[in-house]
């Protein structure tokens, strides 16, 4: 179940992140950079509103709901205490939201109204029950349809430059109908019921801890960005920024494990059954996936970079190199972190772990890019990365087995060495980049599939033969 769920989570992180891929140029070209500009800088305010209405919920959520999912009466109980905090708190972000935007933003007011409906969204976001319950389908196919939908309005309606009004109510619609979607089935699984206070502000005090790493998480993956631009310019983050398009594409696999695992390794646990035998298998799907990807970006990134973006962009294809070794790091953390650390309810090492990786990312940074630009970025992007997988690794060394992660890591490490000879030869013998580059991703693609055939079909698919 975990490795079908694994797939239906992945395939939509995968086609969240291809989508601005898909529609950048075409948005860049017809709006400008000055809207470009104020869209993301509205949505970016809209966005922390958006990070405080739902506190912890996402992980806190699926971990409280998988616990209780074959006693219908107190699922029910459990899910609307957890939400009635998730809706006091979001109503009261809405008007702080509309209080700030009526005092300080005259300027594109229009925009940051419509950016409302994505803070709406929040409010009314139930996705994380249907984690709970392991209903990826429901939840993840009503995205890929309106996601889809939304790409071909966009298309349709966004025509010119002072389109930036349709654009911002087509992304933000999209995300409102995908919400308002769940709350049809939600009957089929819960009772509403009337809820004490008391009962409803016990889960505060977890879902802020969970909402400490999410907070630190997410003003160390800005910060670089910040700290670059402010320091070394727009230039060098313009490198940045489109090398970090391309990673994210991988990140959305690391992204979608943690999302199946959470709710799975919760009931697990709390049912004692046995959870390090499933940690184990949960490293195995990850490195079988992550490390391909880590090396072949590597392998291709200068290429790719130039052959996409253009040769004004080869410096992208540098910072691809340097960052893809942070995948697997990335990786190692999540499994870590979404099978154990967090349905054993030890939030406070995962806390830890991400406010020194966010104080060393800064730290670096400010000594590093005055000097070396984007390469400093990076080298404070790795050394905040391996610091965080460091401390859990740290952590847990006494209950999962450092040593047996190195084993099943082994020999998906010698299978991405073998896919890179492919990629090598392919490389030296064509010589045309439009042509070397999408045969190197195909044939580097199969060579690894053909390699893992075995696991791919005896485990992954769990399929045994009689």
């Amino acid at each position: 179940m975990i490795n079908k769920n694994f797939l239906y989570s992945a395939l939509y992180q995968v086609f969240i992140y291809i989508v601005p891929l898909i529609t950048t140029p075409y948005i860049s070209k017809v709006l400008g950079p000055n809207n470009i500009g104020i869209y993301s800088y509205s949505y970016s305010i809209v966005y922390y509103f958006m990070l405080i209405t739902m506190l912890g919920i996402n992980n806190y959520g699926p971990r409280n709901i998988a616990r209780l999912s074959k006693d219908r009466n107190k699922m029910s109980e459990e899910f609307c205490s957890i939400y009635y905090l998730q809706l006091a708190v979001g109503i009261c972000m809405i008007f702080v939201y509309n209080f700030l935007v009526l005092i300080f933003f005259s300027t594109n007011r229009l925009i940051f109204i419509l950016q409302n409906i994505f803070l709406i969204s929040a409010v009314i976001d139930i996705s994380w029950f249907f984690f709970g319950i392991e209903k990826f389908q429901i939840t993840l196919g009503r995205n890929l349809i309106i996601k889809l939908f939304s790409l071909i309005m966009i298309f349709i309606f966004v025509k010119k430059e002072n389109d930036l009004w349709k654009y911002t109510l087509i992304m933000s619609a999209g995300m409102l109908f995908s919400q308002v979607y769940l709350w049809f089935f939600i009957k089929k699984y819960i009772d509403f019921k009337s809820i004490k206070l008391k009962k409803v502000l016990r889960h505060f005090k977890p879902c802020v801890l969970l909402f400490i790493p999410v907070v630190s998480y997410s003003i160390y993956k800005v910060m670089d960005k910040t700290m670059l631009g402010a320091i070394a310019g727009t230039l060098q983050l313009g490198y940045y920024e489109n090398a970090e398009k391309i990673l994210n594409i991988p990140t959305s696999l690391v992204v979608a494990l943690g999302t199946v695992t959470l709710p799975a390794m919760s009931k697990i646990i709390y049912e004692k059954n046995n959870y390090l035998k499933k940690i184990y298998e949960n490293f195995k799907i990850s490195f079988c996936f992550i490390v391909p990807m880590t090396f072949g970006i590597m392998a291709v990134s200068k290429d790719f970079s130039i052959l996409y973006f253009g040769e004004k962009f080869a410096e992208s294809g540098e910072i691809l190199f340097l960052l893809a070794p942070t995948l697997l790091l990335d990786a190692i953390s999540c499994v870590i972190r979404t099978c154990y650390l967090i349905p054993q309810n030890k939030e406070h090492i995962y806390i830890r772990a991400t406010i020194l990786g966010a104080m060393l990312n800064f730290f670096v940074n400010s000594l590093l890019i005055p000097e070396w630009g984007y390469f400093g970025a990076c080298i404070g992007t790795i050394a905040a990365v391996l610091s965080m997988m460091a401390v859990h690794v740290f952590y847990i060394r006494k209950i999962i087995s450092i040593p047996k992660i190195f084993n099943i890591l082994s020999p998906f490490l010698l299978k991405a060495v073998s896919m890179l000879i492919v990629i090598f030869l392919i490389g030296k013998v064509i010589q045309r980049r439009e042509l070397r580059v999408p045969l190197q991703i195909v044939f580097g693609v199969l060579s690894y599939i053909m390699l893992n055939l075995k696991f791919l079909v005896t485990e992954f698919w769990r399929y045994k033969k009689e």
